[in-house]
């Protein structure tokens, strides 16, 4: 990647960055900030148990299946427009949400701050991909980017635990409001206009079609297979039908004019090599916490409050590494001595973490394990991301931002439903040969699972090894020697 001299960048670049970020950080906290309430939004609403999972479900189906209409009308419209519309919109819908008087006024809020959220995520990568083009600049501008992905779920837990039990699960929506209102107002202010001569891509409405409905059906499927089962037929049809829409996407891809997703997104093995290890790093870190949530609150007792602060610590280390760690070596080293390792080290927290027993202690084994998985990810993540823009036509940067995030969102509904099926057969398998052991037999489950996350994120860690070779030009290269050109072209607004 070469480096830009800073004096031609927006200076107005790392303001506009917190109010990115803050937009960012507004949806990145919604993953994770109603799990906590949801209890008490079922006992609010009164609604079922088999309605309870909608609550989810419907922010995850909306933003996994439009992602990449997302990305594409970032590219149409302009990134400053898309951020602000999807800010506003999803602030929006988060009032409704936080205003529901019954269970599909609540769903139906959640499916639009999906759609919205659909717009805001693009065009927040797509903005700092074009935005920051130094080496040095960009990996610093990535590695808050990237703590706010490694340490957010775990702050929305502790947010959630705090708004839920110092004033109502309400809160937990409404406070995106004020999230909302600042980001809006300072994007509108810093943010650059676009381009007058960038071009215009055409929407591509069969492609929209076909991926949106090939995503959604497909990350259907999966929310059910956690409990209907892997074989049966809420599970297989809806993921079969969605397989087969993607694979006529892809056709269609090599054949239309102006293509959603055009193939030579996809055809770098740089950004290629970053979209298949984030989805399957993003597998193992959705175990983590989703076991572990259950393991501090029904094993240990923990009230919603301490639970979210026993996540402190991963989002802790995670900001570290994305801040302090990636940031100075991203310049220097290849991108993959960096991803390799991290996604190992991540894997050795995983494995900590999976010795967890009945009568373990946070301090021995869920806090090292924490600090261990945090570190790991916090420094592959914030590569990663960078690597999942780098070198993109002006044009596509929407498109590639958009890939990045549905490799999280894809990889999120198969670690849900992989990850709970594998823990649910391990309890049913101990309960076998160990009657009335439940609380034994549900830790077995999550260590078992917490197994399997430790060896997925192994694999993200071969995945970057082998497919990524980016290396970052010197910043100061030798004058004696004869200038080189990258290996990929960067990307300029």
């Amino acid at each position: 990647m070469s480096s830009s001299a800073p004096s031609t960048a927006d200076p107005g670049r790392w303001k506009a960055l917190f109010f990115i970020c803050l937009a960012q950080l507004m949806v990145v906290l919604d993953v994770t900030v109603m799990n906590i309430a949801l209890p008490s939004v079922q006992h609010d609403l009164h609604f079922s148990d088999g309605a309870r999972q909608w609550v989810i479900t419907a922010y995850s189906l909306a933003f996994g299946g439009l992602l990449l209409l997302g990305g594409r009308l970032a590219d149409l419209w302009g990134h400053k427009r898309a951020l602000l519309t999807g800010v506003i919109g999803f602030a929006g819908a988060s009032a409704l949400g936080g205003a529901a008087l019954h269970t599909g006024m609540l769903i139906g809020a959640r499916a639009l701050q999906g759609i919205f959220g659909a717009m805001l995520v693009p065009a927040v990568l797509s903005l700092m991909s074009v935005m920051f083009t130094d080496t040095t600049e960009r990996a610093k501008a990535f590695g808050v980017f990237g703590a706010l992905s490694g340490g957010g779920a775990a702050i929305g837990l502790m947010l959630g635990g705090v708004l839920t039990q110092a004033l109502n699960w309400r809160w937990t929506l409404l406070i995106n409001i004020f999230f909302g209102v600042v980001a809006a107002a300072g994007a509108l202010r810093t943010l650059p206009g676009r381009a007058a001569d960038r071009a215009r891509p055409r929407l591509d409405v069969p492609g929209v079609v076909l991926a949106s409905s090939g995503l959604t059906g497909f990350v259907y499927g999966l929310s059910h297979a956690s409990e209907a089962g892997w074989t049966s037929a809420a599970t297989l049809s809806p993921m079969g039908a969605g397989l087969v829409l993607l694979a006529a996407f892809a056709a269609w891809q090599r054949r239309a004019k102006s293509p959603l997703l055009p193939l030579r997104v996809l055809a770098d093995r740089n950004r290629g090599g970053a979209y298949l290890a984030v989805g399957l790093a993003v597998i193992g870190n959705f175990g983590m916490y989703l076991f572990q949530t259950y393991y501090l609150q029904t094993v240990l007792g923990l009230s919603p409050v301490q639970t979210g602060a026993g996540f402190l610590p991963i989002a802790a280390a995670s900001v570290i590494a994305s801040t302090q760690f990636g940031p100075r070596l991203a310049p220097r080293l290849p991108a993959r001595a960096l991803m390799g390792p991290g996604f190992l080290i991540a894997a050795a927290g995983l494995l900590i973490l999976a010795q967890i027993t009945p009568g373990s202690s946070y301090w021995t084994v869920v806090l090292p394990g924490m600090l261990v998985t945090g570190l790991g990810l916090g420094t592959a993540l914030m590569p990663a991301f960078s690597l999942g823009t780098l070198g993109a036509r002006p044009e596509d940067a929407g498109i590639a931002s958009a890939m990045v995030n549905t490799s999280q969102q894809v990889g999120g509904a198969i670690g849900t439903a992989l990850l709970n099926t594998l823990a649910a057969t391990s309890t049913t398998t101990y309960l076998r040969g160990h009657p009335g052991q439940a609380t034994e037999a549900l830790v077995d489950g999550y260590s078992t699972a917490l197994w399997w996350a430790a060896g997925i994120l192994a694999l993200a860690a071969l995945a970057a090894t082998l497919l990524i070779n980016h290396t970052p030009r010197r910043p100061h290269p030798d004058p004696r020697e004869p200038s080189r050109p990258d290996r990929t072209p960067t990307a300029h607004n």
